[in-house]
């Protein structure tokens, strides 16, 4: 297998097992991973520096609360306030409760609902920085968990229920924020596309001493009537250097 290859695709298995680990990985763990790789000492370094700026924590978790602007803490502490007046359970209880949840009780399954949302806000503290905010994250995880609560029948114990749970989470924040970056690169896309009709409108706007028409762009440019007409669109028809176009 081509080298680079290799290495980027046991970086990306480092970083699961980090994820699964409470984002966390020890020295060892990652050597052992690209022991095949035989990096030296100095590549192992960028390594862990790799995984440091992805808020991977080296031998022990980092801090999360780093991680979060003055704006996201603000929110944070007001939401955790909130969470603040739920009633603590033991893990006794909260064994207990998940127990009755995947036997279906509907009481049970609302007070997991309960326990997990401070999980939610530690999760959603890994995809911090990655576009979108604190407050949307933690949105889509309790949706996640309100949804996967009723779906914990399925695993054989507690522990197992529990993991399904965090999984749900985090699937449906990554989800989101992959959606996210969709959209985003969609309206980039729209954005260049009217930016350049409008530059070369301007261009030859300025060169005939008046507005033209869709034709005439199309004709001294590489652009289709479609491709012009639909940035027109959508700009909401605010392309002034373009001749209006009757109905």
């Amino acid at each position: 297998m081509n080298r680079e290859l290799l290495f980027a695709q046991t970086l990306e298995k480092v970083r699961a097992l980090a994820k699964e680990q409470g984002n966390c990985i020890t020295e060892s763990q990652v050597q052992e991973a690209f022991a095949e790789l035989d990096l030296s000492g100095e590549q192992l370094q960028l390594v862990y520096d790799y995984l440091v700026k992805h808020k991977v924590g080296i031998n022990q978790p980092v801090n999360m609360d780093d991680y979060l602007s003055d704006e996201e803490r603000n929110y944070l502490q007001d939401y955790l306030d909130e969470l603040a007046l739920l009633e603590p359970l033991t893990e006794g209880e909260k064994e207990a409760v998940t127990i009755s949840a995947m036997a279906g009780d509907v009481d049970a399954q609302a007070k997991l609902i309960e326990v997990f949302l401070p999980e939610v806000v530690e999760i959603a503290k890994i995809y911090t920085g990655m576009g979108v905010f604190l407050e949307d994250l933690i949105g889509e995880g309790n949706v996640a968990l309100t949804m996967g609560v009723s779906m914990v029948g399925c695993a054989e114990k507690p522990s197992e229920a529990q993991g399904m749970l965090a999984k749900m989470i985090m699937d449906a924040m990554e989800e989101y924020i992959a959606e996210n970056v969709d959209a985003k690169k969609a309206d980039q896309k729209v954005a260049d596309k009217v930016n350049k009709v409008m530059e070369k409108a301007k261009a030859l706007s300025e060169d005939l001493h008046r507005k033209v028409t869709v034709e005439e762009l199309a004709a001294e440019t590489c652009m289709s009537e479609k491709y012009i007409r639909e940035a027109i669109r959508f700009s909401g028809n605010q392309i002034e250097y373009m001749e209006e176009e009757s109905e």
